[in-house]
């Protein structure tokens, strides 16, 4: 099993660098997991459509050179698909079923993500109806893929 999660921006903020390395050490024993981080573009308050689709399509160009071919694609989108934890943990496991042990979750900017890289989704997939800074994201999204694997598991964690 391969999940790689491809990232628009660095990441700054050292509590959630802690919080990742937790969880990217606990996921060892179930995934080989890499995250990888793909450079933002400055973006200016207020910004018409149009500028705000050409900054997604400038990182859509990035995000799609690090996905490669027979991969699962998941993409963040506040508009996507609400699961629960259980209801992630079956979707890996119906990947799984169907052959597809390659994962790439992708997490847009602040801008989310280009109309390209949504279509080329086989999921969308929605933590809220809230907006959460994309950074953070990050470490939500670690939490649920390890908390998916140990109710795959059926292994102690989930309450």
């Amino acid at each position: 099993m391969k999940i790689d999660i491809i990232a628009v921006g660095k990441l700054k903020e050292k509590y959630l660098k802690i919080g990742m390395e937790e969880y990217l050490k606990r996921l060892q024993s179930y995934a080989k997991v890499k995250v990888w981080e793909v450079p933002d573009e400055k973006t200016l308050e207020g910004g018409s459509l149009r500028e705000v689709s050409i900054i997604q399509e400038k990182e859509a160009e990035r995000i799609v050179k690090k996905i490669p071919e027979g991969a699962q694609v998941i993409a963040l989108d506040i508009q996507g698909k609400m699961l629960t934890s259980e209801e992630l943990s079956e979707t890996f496991q119906e990947y799984g079923l169907r052959g597809k042990s390659h994962w790439i979750f992708i997490i847009g900017g602040s801008l989310g993500l280009s109309k390209e890289i949504l279509q080329r989704a086989d999921l969308r997939l929605s933590f809220s109806k809230m907006t959460f800074p994309h950074q953070l994201m990050r470490l939500i999204l670690l939490e649920q893929i390890y908390r998916g694997f140990k109710i795959l598991k059926r292994e102690p964690y989930h309450k």
